[in-house]
């Protein structure tokens, strides 16, 4: 998937950054995964938007956004990203960390 900026949206929203370091970051099977998750998590309500890159050693983040904490609890149980989440313990990830944090004030450069 082309790397590009998740929708601007006026605060307050939440943020769920998922930091993370790939045993194998040029999986297939993981590629897959995350573009079927990506797919799946914009289709849950309140979901705003999502981000992410990662570097040839293997340490990369994901930021979602989410317009309250109770949308994310509902990602975070979705079925499907269950046996997501448990693949990436099992299979790919070698250390994590999540954080969700609420965003109060953002801005960004004017065009």
């Amino acid at each position: 998937m082309a790397a590009s900026f998740a929708p601007f949206v006026e605060p307050p929203y939440y943020v769920v950054i998922f930091t993370n370091h790939h045993k194998a970051p040029n999986d297939e099977a993981y590629h897959a995964m995350g573009e079927d998750m990506q797919a799946l998590a914009a289709e849950m309500p309140g979901y705003l938007g999502f981000e992410s890159a990662r570097g040839d050693d293997g340490f990369g983040f994901a930021i979602s956004y989410w317009e309250s904490e109770d949308a994310i609890k509902n990602w975070k149980r979705q079925a499907d990203h269950l046996v997501a989440q448990k693949r990436g313990r099992s299979d790919w990830y070698e250390d994590y960390v999540v954080r969700v944090a609420k965003v109060e004030r953002a801005y960004r450069k004017k065009k």
